[in-house]
This record gives structure tokens, sequence and C-alpha cells, in this order.
């Protein structure tokens, strides 16, 4: 007689080790799928309050970035220092290659705020950095997102300004605090996104970060259902044909 559970003429039989392995990569496509589920609500978090950042512009004065919403716009006085500029390095539009400029600004009575001036297309040579200088000697009014630095996620090739390069210095994936020491100057804890229309930039087409939602919440459902298969695919090869044992 085979052991197991018999359907006619198949018996359902898994083995044990077949079926620990069946449950841990099931458990493992689960907890993928909730991870990615949450990513995804966090990410529609996210966007939510980029869309709702631009309902109004509040005045940043001499208050801490930290004291308005993330993405908040805002508005803001003071001097641009062209001559101290970072090119934030590993930056595309579009598929193209390109940097980031950030132009530091300087406030009455609060720490420099970086401002992201937009994104400028890769010379094709690193020897040869794109001319972002401008002429600001008075102080300006600037109006934007705040925003935090870009991160790099799964990506690498991090580097702190050189100290010794010259300005403008490439930098990429840099810290606030590797920024504010080569800038000699402390920094405001998150940057300026300029505004499209603002003076003094370069291409500004500003999105809320990182994949759309929707994407985090359809790996969640590949995921769950990786894990359903896992189980199908579990069952269907537990399950033989009832060989009766022969009379005698």
């Amino acid at each position: 007689m085979s052991r197991g559970l018999s359907f006619g003429a198949r018996v359902f039989a898994p083995s044990p080790a077949f079926t620990v392995a069946t449950l841990l990569l099931c458990a493992l496509f689960v907890r993928l799928g909730a991870w990615q589920w949450h990513k995804g609500i966090q990410r529609q978090e996210q966007w939510t309050r980029f869309a709702r950042g631009a309902d109004q512009v509040v005045a940043l004065g001499a208050r801490a970035v930290s004291d308005v919403p993330l993405f908040q716009r805002v508005r803001v006085t003071g001097r641009l220092d062209g001559a101290r500029q970072f090119l934030l390095d590993n930056r595309t539009y579009r598929g193209r290659a390109g940097y980031e400029v950030l132009t530091p600004l300087t406030r009455a009575g609060a720490a420099v705020l970086l401002v992201d001036r937009g994104w400028v297309p890769f010379s094709g040579s690193r020897a040869q950095l794109p001319d972002i200088g401008f002429e600001a000697a008075a102080p300006v009014t600037l109006s934007g997102r705040i925003a935090e630095l870009p991160s790099p996620g799964l990506a690498s090739g991090r580097a702190a300004p050189d100290a010794r390069a010259p300005w403008p210095k490439v930098t990429s994936y840099p810290s606030a605090g590797e920024l504010s020491a080569a800038l000699g100057a402390p920094l405001a804890a998150r940057i300026l996104l300029l505004d499209p229309q603002a003076p003094f930039g370069y291409v500004r087409d500003w999105q809320p970060p990182g994949m759309a939602p929707l994407r985090h919440l359809s790996y969640a459902i590949q995921w769950w259902s990786f894990a359903t298969l896992a189980l199908i695919v579990w069952a269907i090869m537990s399950t033989r044909r009832n060989h009766p044992a022969p009379m005698r």
C-alpha cells in the first residue's frame, strides 16, 4: 500500500525535505511581497506629499529647512555663491548622462542652503566640465521645493568632493557633511530644488523620488504569485499514481 492520501487512482505523498524547502521558499516570497507592498505605500505617501507641496509657497526666511515639510515650496532670499559650486555626477535626464548643479545660497542668520539649479549634459570629457558660471552679486529671492540630497539606492560610485580639486567640485552621492567640509561652512540639512520658471537654472523637470508606487505594488503581486506557484508545483510533484500492491 502507498503511504499518503489516496484520491482514486492517485496518491498525495509529499516528502518531508521537499515540503520544508517549499515552505521556506514560500515564506521568502511572501516576505519579499510584503516588503514591496509597504514600499509602494510609502512611495505613494511621498508622491502625495510632492503633489501637495506645490499648493502654496511658504516664506522660509531664516528658519531651518527641517521646520517645513519635505517637498514644500518655499521662497528664500540670499546671495548665490557662483565661485564655489558642486557638480553632482551620475545624474541622467531622458537617458543622457550629465550633472546636477548645486550652488550655495548664503542666508542671513541661517545655514547655507544648497540650491539645485538643474541638470546640465555631460560634455564628453571629464577634463572639460560644463560652464556653470553666472553673475549675481546682489541678493536674490528664489522659490523651489525642499528636498533631500539624491541617494544612490543600489547604485555604486560614491565620491566625496576632492578638497584639492578646483571649483566647481565634482562629487557623486555625497553626504551633507562631506559637502559642508568641502565648502567650509555649515549647510542646511536639505537642499532646494529650484522652480522650473526661476532664473539661474538649467533643465529642471523635477519628479517625485523613486519608482512609481504601482510598480512596487506590481512587484509585490509577482512575489506572491511565485509563492502560489511554488505551492502548486509542490502539490503536483507530490502526487503520483497509486500502484496497488500485487496479489499473492
